[in-house]
């Protein structure tokens, strides 16, 4: 099936300053995506920006597929002003998706804008046929970026959150509340497998933490990218089976794989 297809906009919600929710429709049949996918965005059909904007999968819903997404510069900027109707060109899904076992207990953990894919993946646990109520950390600036609050609600998750000015849940940082939880002992940690999304900085302390108690991890890496499948290069990273490429062996990889200084 083409990866390449046509879509329309059928909602572009600003949830807050900078931060909209864009509801797809494809026009043409589609690979159903899962939870690690991408997609890559044409923002604009007169060619500029030229490149497609990667934009990982927040939600599949009946009226179609759900972006969620920060604007952070010309192109985002661009998709921010995109109306009801408009049709852009998509390529997708791409990428791997995260390897859940729902034999294990499953720890999410979400940073910043990290809470689109993970969201994702928290309805897809739910609503598989062995659900399973996964924990969800979740961190982020401020209380008014603690985004999917209702929606997280409506899956029957409540998620423990930090943010860096204490404005909503604890003060401080999101990996340091759950190394806190891990060695209270009210879970079997060697029964878990922890899955993750946000800034690089989390993502490596999370390395450490799952190292420090022998925790399965998987991480999926926000990175730049060009063309999305895999021949321009740009979006290495160093793992310890050498360099790889986040569109085409990721963006999902194995925490202990990757190597971050």
């Amino acid at each position: 099936m083409n990866k390449l297809f046509r879509a329309s906009v059928t909602e572009n919600k600003r949830l807050i300053e900078n931060h909209y929710l864009l509801t797809l429709r494809p026009l043409t049949r589609t690979k159903k995506s899962r939870p690690g996918n991408f997609f890559m965005v044409s923002v604009d059909s007169g060619g500029d920006p030229l490149l497609k904007r990667p934009f990982s999968v927040h939600r599949s819903t009946k009226n179609g597929l759900q972006i969620l997404y920060r604007v952070v510069g010309k192109g985002t900027t661009i998709l921010s002003n995109k109306k009801p109707g408009e049709v852009l060109d998509v390529i997708g899904p791409l990428g791997n998706i995260f390897p859940v076992n729902n034999r294990r207990g499953n720890i999410l953990v979400a940073g910043g804008l990290g809470i689109a894919p993970i969201f994702g993946l928290a309805d897809s646990i739910v609503s598989s046929p062995r659900p399973e109520q996964p924990l969800l950390f979740y961190g982020a600036r401020t209380g008014k970026e603690v985004l999917c609050k209702k929606d997280l609600g409506a899956i029957g998750i409540r998620p423990v959150i930090a943010t860096d000015d204490g404005t909503a849940g604890t003060k401080g940082n999101i990996v340091r509340v759950l190394d806190e939880f891990l060695r209270s002992g009210q879970v079997n940690v060697n029964e878990y497998t922890i899955y993750a999304c946000g800034p690089e900085p989390m993502l490596k302390a999370l390395s450490t933490l799952t190292n420090k108690f022998g925790i399965k991890g998987y991480a999926a890496l926000e990175q730049n990218m060009a063309c999305g499948v895999g021949t321009c290069l740009g979006c290495v990273v160093h793992t310890t089976g050498g360099l790889k490429r986040v569109c085409k062996e990721g963006p999902v990889f194995p925490l202990n794989e990757i190597i971050w200084d």
